[in-house]
């Protein structure tokens, strides 16, 4: 080979050379920038806990009587002085009118069946029932009169008493002031999970609600759609939030 062709060849191998060693480096700044994004890019995600016990400080309770007949006039004056006699013994028990209401009458056709059973069009009666709904403050007055309201059967009423439903009408004011709760104890276990690994929290990066739980005190049952107990006097509000925040 020439002197010519070995120069030739030799500037090949070196231009080769420097091509290698400028792609290992593109590849290793490359690979730098990329550790460098993903760290800049860390992020803690966490979930912030608020409980708080409450008393309710609304009740409402309702009953209902009814009573049929095959006229259907005689049935309604029955209703009549049933629905008398029902307020009389909440007057009895301290109700003030203001917090009585009566619902609308509903009124039932009975039909006869035939031989097979089959409801014909012949009317045999009637069956009247009205409701009667009581909404108060005094948690204590609605308990009690849903538990003697059975005494109205003794006077030949029929009547079905239901359980109270027992509310906390400051349930919004008392949900923001979970959420702010649940809120810092989400950034302090953040901040306890970042300095065990030798980091710091960062700003905020996205925050979401969860649903609310209000169940009976010592209650852990949960559901995705949230729980709203109206059967006890007490009750315990849940919140929880989600945060995620840069690690530094």
């Amino acid at each position: 080979m020439t002197e010519r062709g070995n120069h030739f060849s030799g500037g090949l191998a070196s231009l080769g050379f420097f091509i290698a060693v400028g792609l290992l480096g593109a590849a290793y700044l490359a690979a730098q920038a990329l550790i460098e994004i993903k760290s800049g890019n860390q992020t803690i995600r966490v979930k912030g806990y608020a409980e708080k016990v409450i008393t309710s400080d609304l009740a409402v309770w309702n009953g209902t009587y009814s009573n049929q007949s095959a006229d259907l006039v005689a049935a309604y004056r029955k209703l009549e002085s049933d629905q008398n006699k029902v307020v009389e013994f909440l007057h009895n028990q301290g109700v003030v009118d203001s917090a009585i209401d009566i619902k609308p009458v509903t009124t039932i056709t009975q039909y006869g069946r035939d031989q097979k059973g089959y409801q014909t069009n012949d009317i045999e009666g009637y069956r009247l029932m009205q409701t009667v709904e009581v909404t108060s403050e005094n948690i204590e007055q609605v308990t009690k009169i849903s538990k003697e309201s059975s005494k109205l059967i003794q006077e030949g009423i029929g009547f079905e008493s239901n359980s109270p439903s027992y509310l906390y009408t400051k349930l919004d004011t008392l949900k923001i002031s979970l959420l702010e709760v649940a809120a810092m104890d989400a950034k302090e276990r953040a901040k306890a999970l970042a300095e065990n690994s030798g980091s710091q929290v960062g700003a905020l990066r996205s925050a979401s609600q969860g649903v609310f739980q209000i169940t009976a005190p010592n209650i852990t049952e949960v559901s995705d759609y949230g729980i709203s107990d109206t059967s006890t006097i007490e009750k315990a509000v849940k919140a929880v939030v989600t945060m995620e925040f840069a690690i530094e």
